[in-house]
């Protein structure tokens, strides 16, 4: 068996969503130390909508991969539905990952729910 699912391949030779929005209204940065990956999420939401998002991540296919998928899943969804995104979710979506790896799908969802949870502030604000 291969040690990566052709989607976890592809979403880390072809990273979709890739970038900085300038203007987000909600971003959220999270890592993890044992390992050094790093995940910064960037939305653009309007209405309660995710509108826009984008990601940059320092770390190994499987943390972009994750970045990349979670991504493609929240696009266009209400907050309330993104805010329930869960890393076995992404790493479902992924076609599954090595259980070493588990650990970037959890980045993943935490870096959403890091990026909602800022914009709620900024809209408190």
């Amino acid at each position: 068996m291969a040690l990566y699912s052709e989607k976890v391949m592809d979403h880390f030779r072809n990273p979709r969503n890739v970038g900085v929005i300038e203007d987000a209204n909600g971003i959220g940065e999270v890592g993890n130390a044992k390992c050094g990956d790093i995940m910064k999420m960037y939305l653009k939401v309007e209405d309660d909508i995710i509108k826009d998002v984008k990601f940059e991540t320092f770390g190994c296919g499987s943390a972009i991969a994750s970045s990349s998928m979670a991504t493609e899943m929240i696009k266009g969804q209400p907050l309330s539905e993104a805010m329930k995104l869960t890393n076995k979710a992404v790493a479902e979506a992924l076609d599954g990952l090595p259980d070493y790896k588990m650990h970037c799908s959890v980045l993943a969802e935490e870096a959403i729910k890091s990026a909602i949870e800022d914009y709620e502030k900024r809209k408190e604000a």
